[in-house]
Formats: C-alpha cells, sequence, structure tokens
C-alpha cells in the first residue's frame, strides 16, 4: 500500500465479526489500533490490540446516535488527515445514509443517499428493482401485517418447503420470541400459521418476504463482495463460495466456511447493475444456484461488508484499500476493475467455525475435496484468529466460542439443515 500510514483515520460503527474484519484490514495497512464506537461489546472485538472499542448505550438508534455522532465529529473536526466512517452493520450503514449530509462535514461516507438505501435494504423494494433490471430472483409473495389481522387465510402459493424472512432486516433485530429465526424454512401449512402468528403478535409491524425454496445444499450459494468509487464505477468484485452456513436460529444464512471463485457472467451482471443505479461504496450480495433454471438467484443486496467478507483481504484484495484509495490518495479513479480470484494459485480457504466441524457438517463433493486440501497446504484463515492479536484471554474467548458453534451444530443441524 502506497498511501501513507499518516493520513487518513478509519472509524468503525459496531463490535462484531465485520468490525474486527475491516480493522484487522486497515491494521495490516497501517500497523495502527482501529477506532471503533458501539452499543454492545461483542466477543470477536474484545481482548484486542488493533480495536480501541468505546461503548455508548443507545447508540444505535437515533436520537442517542446522530446527538452522539456530532460529539464525536468535533473530535476530529481539526484533524489534517481525512476520516473514514464505516457502518459494520445494517443499522449503522443505514444511521450514516440518514445522516450523510451533516456527517460528510467531518467523515469520508462512501453510501448511497438515503433514499436509494431504503429501497435497496429492504427487501420488498429491492425485489422490485429486480424487475427493473431483469435480474432473477426466487419467485416471491408479500405478506402484510393487515393481511395477517383479517380474517381471510393467507394464500400460500408455493408447494413446501417455503422459505419465509422480514422484509426489514433493521426492525427484525429488534423482535424476540422463542423459536426466532434470521429466516426460515416451513415444510407445512400449519408450521407456516405458526410462525406468520409469532412473527406479527410479537410486534414486528413490516412485511414478510414469501419464497419458493430454491433447491440445494449451503454449497449452491455464492456472495458477492464489491467496492463502487464515488464516480460510481465499480472497482472490485470478488466472489465466494460457500459451502457451509451456520445453523444456529439467529444467525441462519451466515456462512461459515468460503472458497474463492471466478464466475465472469456473475461479475459483469452485477457490474451492470451497480453503475446503472449509480451506487458508491461497498456491496454484499448472496446468490443461490437453481438447477431447474441454470440460473443465480439473487436474494439480498447488503449496503455494507458482510460478517464473512474478510475472505476477500484473505485471498489479497485488501477489504480497507479501496476506500483510501478512493477518497484519500484519490487515485483509484485511473484503475482498472479487479474481477478477484482468477488464479487458483492463490486460493485460500476462509473458515467461520473450526475445521472439525466443516469436516463433520460440509456436504461431501468436489468443492468440499478442493477446501480439504487448501486446508492440508495450510492455505486457509478465519477472521477473528490472528497470531499477531493474541493473548492468554482473547485465546480463551475464542476457543469457547469455537466449542459453542460445534455444539449449535450438534444441536441444530438438522433440524435447520438436514
Amino acid at each position: 500500500m502506497e498511501n501513507s500510514k499518516n493520513d487518513y483515520i478509519p472509524v468503525l460503527l459496531g463490535s462484531d465479526f465485520n468490525a474486527y474484519g475491516m480493522a484487522r484490514s486497515f491494521y495490516k495497512m497501517t500497523g495502527k489500533k482501529v477506532k471503533a464506537f458501539a452499543e454492545k461489546e461483542l466477543a470477536p472485538t474484545r481482548f484486542t490490540k488493533i480495536v480501541d472499542l468505546e461503548l455508548i448505550p443507545g447508540f444505535s438508534e437515533d436520537p442517542v446516535f446522530f446527538e452522539t455522532m456530532k460529539k464525536i465529529a468535533k473530535r476530529y473536526e481539526n484533524r489534517s488527515e481525512k476520516v473514514i466512517l464505516l457502518g459494520m452493520g445494517d443499522g449503522y450503514a443505514e444511521l450514516i445514509s440518514k445522516h450523510k449530509e451533516e456527517l460528510s462535514k467531518t467523515f469520508i461516507c462512501p453510501y448511497v443517499d438515503y433514499d436509494l438505501l431504503r429501497q435497496l435494504n429492504n427487501k420488498e423494494r429491492f425485489y422490485k428493482i429486480c424487475d427493473e433490471f431483469d435480474l432473477p430472483y426466487p419467485k416471491t409473495r408479500i405478506i402484510t401485517k393487515d393481511e395477517y389481522e383479517s380474517s381471510e387465510e393467507i394464500e400460500e402459493p408455493f408447494g413446501y418447503p417455503v422459505a419465509l424472512k422480514p422484509a426489514n432486516s433493521v426492525e427484525w433485530l429488534d423482535i424476540h420470541f422463542e423459536g426466532r429465526k434470521k429466516a426460515f424454512r416451513i415444510q407445512s401449512r400449519a408450521e407456516f400459521d405458526e410462525i406468520v402468528g409469532k412473527i406479527y403478535d410479537n410486534g414486528y409491524t413490516s412485511d414478510l418476504i414469501l419464497q419458493d425454496f430454491v433447491p440445494g445444499d449451503d454449497s449452491n450459494m455464492r456472495v458477492l463482495n464489491a467496492y463502487v468509487d464515488q464516480y460510481h464505477h465499480v472497482k472490485m468484485m470478488c466472489l465466494g463460495h460457500p459451502l457451509l452456513e451456520d445453523v444456529a436460529p439467529s444467525a441462519i444464512g451466515n456462512y461459515v466456511a468460503i472458497l474463492p471463485e471466478y464466475n465472469s457472467t456473475i461479475y459483469k451482471t452485477i457490474q451492470d447493475f451497480l453503475e446503472k443505479i449509480n451506487f458508491t461504496g461497498y456491496a454484499n450480495f448472496d446468490l443461490k444456484y437453481d438447477s431447474r433454471d441454470k440460473t443465480y438467484k439473487l436474494f439480498e443486496i447488503n449496503l455494507r461488508q458482510g460478517r464473512s467478507s474478510f475472505f476477500v483481504t484473505l485471498n489479497g484484495y485488501n477489504l480497507a484499500q479501496w476506500v483510501v484509495q478512493d477518497y484519500v490518495s484519490e487515485d483509484l479513479k485511473n484503475k482498472p476493475t479487479v474481477y478477484a480470484n482468477r488464479s487458483e494459485d492463490t486460493h485460500q480457504l476462509w473458515l467461520g467455525v473450526p475445521i472439525r466441524v466443516f469436516k463433520k457438517y460440509a456436504r461431501d463433493n468436489r468443492d468440499k475435496l478442493t477446501a480439504l486440501q487448501l486446508i492440508k497446504q495450510k492455505r486457509y484463515g478465519m477472521t477473528a484468529f490472528d497470531k499477531k492479536d493474541m493473548n492468554p484471554k482473547r485465546f480463551a474467548l475464542l476457543t469457547w466460542m469455537n466449542h459453542n458453534y460445534a455444539k449449535n451444530f450438534d444441536r441444530y443441524f438438522e433440524e435447520n439443515k438436514g
């Protein structure tokens, strides 16, 4: 990295795996601890030398967020360095976009305007945009709260199993009940009625997304990370091939094993889309291959890096460098788009669970054999396990986390993935 270590300051909002992965990416470039603010302290950013975390009660929502950010801005307003502000979760990304005009007086805020963000981060509105640009996605039916509260039975037009998930992922964070999941795979009409009832009876008000279930196991998934510069040109695309997803109810859909992959068709499709909608900043897409019509169906776009996005840095495309080259050195504009993972000789497997869990639960196929070969060659890595950032407390914490992963897979795999 050619940029001076002193000409920019990253500021992260969040304390999760995404925050640690992004901090680790910046630390690889500067060797300096990264400042982060969050409402709660989460395990990935505890006992670390690379994250300076400051906790603020109520920080994840307005008005506390905006009032606090105005105070934080005063700390940086007279600094000569450029200050890069990045949200690590959907909520923080939305809040930065919402207050982008005011925050941009002090911070670099690489986010789309709030109106576009509201269209993209709501799955229902995102699918309407997919229709406009002829992007394939699973057959979908929208369920509203008014429909649930009426006396009519909700029509369910797809055969079982079906997928059910909230349209509003930010509101969903505040909804809690026994059996709550990030997304549901439903096997019967009785189960459908029960789950929809629990969702709305426990305070959720937005729409639900009911979808035809795309057949196939986790290895049919794909995840794409992209960076789009301030001039709305895609500058980096890195495709991943998940082989295993988390099975815990609150984490279903989170990838825990990713092989790098190159696919020029996917790259072109997503690049055209992002540039046509005048996107800017980081984007993260979830797709699934549908063997019935041989297409990759889009599930959603996240307007931020994902919790597994460190796989991009791991494979040599440091996540942090793009925003620095875009806004600090300002030389990204003249560089060609990077389409990652063309050479298999440099591929690294990303893991979010212990190797023993991957070996036991990932579906046996050719890609798993490739992953096992990379493990044998020591060509793998994990977001939170960094030998250069390890001490007895952190090692004990991460070991305990891995122990819990193993327990969760033993407990929930058959129910949620079997």
